[in-house]
C-alpha cells in the first residue's frame, strides 16, 4: 500500500478518498478484486485470468489485500499445497465501487490490440458507448447476464 499524502500534509481535505484509494492502490488490485468478487479462486486460477502479471507481483498484491482485510487466504494442508483466495465481508463492501469502475470503463474506454483510449465524439466531448449489460446491471444493482457476443 502506498503512503497517503495526508501523512505529509496535515488535515488533507480529500482524506476519505485518499485513504480508500490507498487500499486499492496498485496496478492489479482492482482487477484482482473484480475477479475474486465473482468467486473464490486458487492462485494459479488468478494467474490465468491475469496473464500480464508476474507471479511475484501477484503474490505481493494479494498479500497487501490480505493484510488490509479485503481478501482472505485459506491454506489447505495437502501436497501439493492448495491455497484459496476469497473476498472478506469487508472486501465485498467494495463491490459497488468496483462495479461502478467496470460500468464506467464499458462506457468510456475503448480497448483495442494497440492499447486503450477514452471514447471522444467528433466535437471533442467524451461520449459514452451505448449502455452495456454490465452498466445496466450496475445501475440497477442486478447481476449481469453474460451474452455470447461481446458488447
Amino acid at each position: 500500500m502506498s503512503l497517503p499524502r495526508a501523512k505529509f500534509i496535515k488535515n488533507f481535505p480529500g482524506c476519505p478518498v485518499e485513504a480508500t484509494l490507498g487500499f486499492l492502490d496498485g496496478k492489479w488490485k482492482g482487477v484482482i478484486l473484480f475477479h475474486l468478487m465473482q468467486s473464490t479462486l486458487r492462485f494459479n486460477e488468478l494467474r490465468r485470468k491475469l496473464p500480464a502479471v508476474t507471479q511475484r507481483m501477484l503474490t505481493k498484491q494479494l498479500r497487501e489485500l490480505e493484510q488490509s482485510g479485503l481478501v482472505s487466504r485459506t491454506v489447505y494442508p495437502v501436497v501439493p499445497p492448495h491455497v484459496d483466495y476469497a473476498m472478506t465481508p469487508l472486501g465485498m463492501t467494495l463491490k459497488p465501487v468496483v462495479d461502478a469502475l467496470a460500468a464506467w470503463g464499458d462506457d468510456y474506454v475503448f480497448c483495442s490490440p494497440e492499447g486503450r483510449e477514452l471514447r471522444v465524439a467528433s466535437d471533442g466531448i467524451y461520449a459514452p458507448a451505448r449502455r452495456s449489460s454490465r452498466a445496466e446491471a450496475a445501475k440497477t444493482n442486478r447481476p449481469r447476464k453474460e451474452s455470447a457476443a461481446p458488447t
